[in-house]
């Protein structure tokens, strides 16, 4: 299959058409390319805020509830391109109430039969917890698809391996992020090449690009799209398939082979995935040796 991974950019609207166009081109050009499988970035929806006027998208909270609102519109874009494409979209993350009293950070998982999952950060950042309360939301899930197995860390959840073992069955990790700085992007992206090679198996990240001065909350980011496999057997000696350039918006490519995975897997050099229930019970299994 190709992947398709976005640096994307956050734009200002005046309506909903301008966004509709937007999205619409950008999966467009994915699918003219070959792409089987694009993934969109981190809190991507939050430029949906300036749909609400200046006001509310400069507002932390209401800028919050404005994209929380509009996501069953998002939603039926995103199947309706991925229908009509063929294609598999990872759509860009979004804060969303539902019933509850603050918002989740929730990416949406569309399949071009019409069905859709969804995917909640697991761990907040210290931003999100403060000041803009975001919380953790549903378990991490594990999609079958017709494209392989597929599972999805957000941003800092990929920084936390016992998240990438629990879907360890995945053969492909979506990794969209959203970072200010390039300390940020390098911590998810040592995150998601770190999954991959203890998984053997591929890892995406998106990335947000860019000043968006209208709001408080994704106002400067840095990044850029990544595809990482394990430095072993059948992927490139650096792990790395593909990769943009730092703050350059656009589609990164990269072929992805499953056969190639099983493979690693099962006759790599090494055999992270397989051997590590091995590592020792360290909660109970350190000693500690005094040499003072």
């Amino acid at each position: 299959m190709k992947i398709a991974t976005a640096a994307y950019p956050l734009d200002w609207f005046d309506n909903w058409a301008a966004y509709e166009a937007k999205l619409t081109r950008w999966v467009g050009d994915a699918a003219d390319q070959g792409a089987d499988l694009l993934v969109f970035p981190e809190y991507g929806a939050m430029e949906l805020a300036t749909l609400a006027g200046a006001e509310i998208a400069a507002d932390l909270e209401d800028s919050l509830r404005a994209v929380s609102d509009l996501m069953p519109a998002v939603h039926a874009l995103h199947l309706q391109l991925a229908a009509k494409h063929g294609v598999h979209i990872l759509g860009a993350s979004a804060p969303v109430f539902d019933a509850r009293s603050r918002p989740v950070n929730r990416a949406s998982l569309y399949a071009p039969n019409g069905k859709v999952g969804t995917q909640d950060k697991q761990i907040m950042t210290m931003f999100e917890r403060a000041p803009w309360g975001v919380t953790g939301g549903d378990p991490l899930t594990l999609f079958d698809t017709a494209l392989g197995k597929i599972g999805i860390l957000i941003c800092y959840d990929s920084e936390f391996p016992l998240l990438g073992r629990a879907l360890a069955e995945a053969e492909i990790l979506l990794v969209p992020s959203c970072t200010e700085a390039l300390a940020g992007y390098w911590r998810v992206r040592i995150g998601a090449m770190a999954r991959a090679l203890e998984n053997q198996c591929v890892s995406v990240m998106a990335s947000l690009v860019g000043v968006a001065d209208w709001s408080e909350a994704v106002d400067q980011n840095t990044g850029m799209g990544g595809v990482f496999g394990p430095p072993d057997t059948g992927f490139p000696p650096t792990g790395v398939l593909a990769e943009g350039v730092l703050n350059e918006a656009g589609w990164i490519y990269a072929d992805v082979d499953l056969d190639v995975i099983a493979e690693v897997r099962a006759n790599g050099v090494v055999r992270n995935r397989t051997h590590w229930n091995e590592q020792p019970d360290t909660e109970n299994s350190i000693t500690i040796c005094s040499l003072r």
